[in-house]
């Protein structure tokens, strides 16, 4: 099989990725940090939405390449989200053209989820339990900590539709006037609020690759709050929710972020010091109460 890979096109927090048997295809290759388990769910997930007219690249099988646990899939031809939007935060105003208008970009991503969570009532994992496993498996909460914000995420409504549980900008993958989500690892079935805090919490707290120049940087920093307010707005116009209950995910989302690989230190003191906000603000209530 090796003889099948070809050049490496891509990498993430948890696989790198392959040219596999000609153009069509792509093989993702299993890091060391993600067991066969995690990989098998991700073929599962990533079946079960292109089998139901989900956006999502179609899966071809699970193997072993060099001992390590991968999937052959479909390859996207195409651009992510996190190039088009990065290759804006780089120009100056002078090159900005109407094909990299920002605002598009923001409401692609807020129309792909609604679209996901539209689905309900597949056999997906639960979104709720793993959650609360990836909560208690954090080292930079407390016990107590812990058993607060499992409490606090026992206490919102259940729902039973179709979530992503990744939708950053590099997940998310345009080929001509078509976009496609990839990387349903973390796919569950729960509360579009959850994606929702998710891309909420990534754009308030990511931080820039250290390579990325100083003015990306400054443009990105003041585009945050006016990128979670497109992306809000867009998705309330198609979905007629309020959202009124997305704060409520913040919390969780966040601690549940403390366990993901591709998150920098920076990143995590940033979360941390949200969730110890919030988790304060909760005790005060309470007491008041």
């Amino acid at each position: 099989m090796m003889r099948m890979i070809g050049k490496k096109v891509g990498e993430g927090g948890c696989s790198e990725v392959f040219e596999w048997g000609g153009n069509q295809q792509i093989v993702k290759v299993a890091k060391d940090n993600t067991i066969a388990e995690a990989v098998k769910r991700e073929f599962s997930n990533n079946l079960l939405a292109w089998e139901n007219g989900l956006p999502a690249p179609r899966p071809y099988e699970l193997l072993e390449v060099g001992g390590r646990p991968s999937i052959v899939m479909e390859r996207i031809h195409g651009e992510s989200l996190l190039q088009h939007f990065f290759r804006y935060l780089m120009q100056s105003p002078s090159e900005i053209n109407s094909n990299d208008d920002p605002h598009e970009t923001i409401k692609i991503t807020a129309r792909l989820l609604h679209e996901t969570h539209r689905m309900g009532n597949l056999p997906l994992p639960s979104q709720r339990d793993m959650m609360t496993s990836s909560i208690r498996s954090t080292g930079y909460l407390t016990t107590s900590e812990k058993e607060q914000i499992i409490q606090h995420l026992n206490r919102l409504p259940i729902k039973k539709q179709v979530c992503h549980g990744d939708p950053n900008p590099g997940n998310i993958m345009i080929r001509g006037d078509q976009a496609v989500l990839i990387d349903w690892m973390n796919a569950s079935t729960g509360n579009p609020e959850a994606d929702l805090a998710e891309y909420i919490i990534m754009i308030q707290y990511a931080i820039l690759p250290p390579h990325a120049p100083s003015q990306a940087v400054a443009r990105f920093d003041t585009l945050r709050a006016h990128i979670i307010e497109v992306f809000c707005d867009e998705y309330r116009r198609l979905s007629g929710d309020s959202l009124d209950q997305v704060d409520d995910w913040i919390l969780p989302v966040a601690a549940r972020k403390l366990c993901a690989d591709a998150i920098s230190e920076e990143e995590n003191m940033l979360l941390l010091a949200e969730i110890r906000s919030r988790l304060s603000y909760i005790v005060k209530s309470h007491h008041f109460k």
